[in-house]
């Protein structure tokens, strides 16, 4: 492993030397790469997810897992999107002249060597290594288990990529060990690895930021909330929470709980429920909600689950202030939305919310680094230092101070 992580740091310096368009470049050929052997990655995943089959994954890990055409397709995509965005590294941020008259400049530049760990989505591989290489960092990849064969098949694309433009493999590499002491020993590893970027279950971010002596950006847990106001469009709420939650439940931007204001409930939970049988979704509520639909009992113990299945939680609250003092108890600082035609009620939310997105009328399911704008992402920091939200090029860049002087001594 030290070697390995050596071999990383000394690429970090390689990297340093390119222009962006060199950079860019070599992204549009591993765009095109990952066009060129789509059979070859279908393959490999085929592999994937029988072994998936095999030991009996759920349904959203299986979805996570799963790659066709369309979706190696959007990878290329991705990668081609990173590759447009403004060059991140050498950007001169700040600049004044002191009393001393020297000249001070604050430049963005690389983090350096990052190691990203990460669990079924086999799109991370390319999303992640083409945002580190944008970014002139190196990046070190652990991916989960479950994806072992379409991990290597899409690393070594990229790899086949940099070799055939003279540059070291080790830019975008998968750790040599990927058992569970291989990571413990990687997360220690701060002589060679400057962040760790966790993403995955909630076990696996707790034993990270527990364990490692490298700097950590989280991506927590996506307990996402969705509350509908007394003054909302009845229409535009149920298809805005329908979005929320079964668009595609088993990600982290998934919205996990329904908050419905007392004063609508008896109107729109029987809408809400009717239109939630439509798709299947297993429904939970509290006492009040019971009271108005037939569903099961949603304990503390729900409301504070993050399902990533077609499974949801309601409560009725009392107003504006009982929507957040929910989010408040149960929240983990992803993505929280409000539904209303009220800009105070809007205001009062978007203010009193501690999370990394905050919504007025619209689903928890755009908080992506592609849906924001930014190309991909190498995760949903929950962070408040020194990223949050869909973590772009700009969140994997740090700043330094560059300082011209014509003799002066203090």
């Amino acid at each position: 492993m030290e070697q390995f992580l050596q071999e990383a740091k000394d690429a970090s310096r390689v990297l340093n030397t390119l222009s962006g368009a060199q950079k860019n470049k070599i992204l549009k050929e591993m765009a095109e790469a990952l066009r060129a052997n789509t059979m070859n990655l279908i393959e490999a995943n085929a592999l994937d997810m029988a072994d998936g089959k095999k030991n009996n994954l759920s349904s959203a890990l299986m979805d996570r897992l799963f790659l066709d055409e369309s979706r190696i397709e959007s990878m290329a995509v991705a990668v081609e999107e990173i590759a447009a965005l403004k060059e991140p590294v050498g950007r001169v941020l700040d600049g004044w002249v002191t009393e001393d008259g020297l000249k001070i400049e604050k430049v963005s530049i690389p983090i350096g060597v990052i190691g990203i760990i990460y669990e079924s989505r086999p799109n991370v591989t390319s999303d992640t290594a083409a945002l580190c290489f944008k970014s002139s960092n190196v990046c070190v990849l652990k991916g989960g288990k479950e994806a072992e064969h379409s991990n290597k098949a899409i690393a070594s694309v990229l790899q086949a990529v940099l070799k055939r433009n003279d540059l070291p493999e080790a830019l975008i590499s998968l750790i040599p060990d990927s058992s569970r002491e291989g990571v413990n020993k990687l997360i220690k590893m701060d002589k060679y690895v400057d962040l760790i970027i966790p993403r995955g279950g909630e076990g696996l971010i707790r034993h990270v930021s527990q364990n490692a002596t490298v700097s950590v950006v989280k991506h927590d847990k996506g307990q996402c909330h969705t509350y509908i106001d007394k003054d909302a469009n009845q229409e535009d709420a149920i298809k805005i929470a329908l979005n929320a939650k079964v668009q595609r439940p088993g990600v982290c931007n998934a919205m996990e709980t329904l908050l419905v204001d007392k004063e609508i409930a008896s109107q729109i939970l029987p809408k809400l429920k009717a239109a939630f049988d439509e798709v299947h979704t297993q429904l939970k509520g509290c006492e009040q909600t019971q009271e108005l639909i037939e569903v099961a009992h949603a304990s503390d113990e729900d409301f504070d689950t993050e399902y990533l299945a077609n499974i949801l939680n309601i409560r009725v609250v009392d107003g504006v202030r009982g929507a957040i003092e929910h989010i408040v108890r149960f929240g983990s600082g992803h993505s929280e939305a409000i539904i209303t035609e009220n800009i105070s009620s809007a205001e009062e939310f978007l203010n009193a919310i501690d999370a990394a997105a905050v919504y007025v009328n619209a689903s928890t399911r755009f908080t992506d680094g592609g849906a924001f704008g930014f190309g991909a992402e190498v995760g949903i920091s929950t962070n408040k230092l020194h990223a949050r939200g869909p973590m772009g090029i700009e969140g994997l860049t740090t700043y330094k101070f560059k300082i011209y002087g014509k003799g002066q001594i203090r």
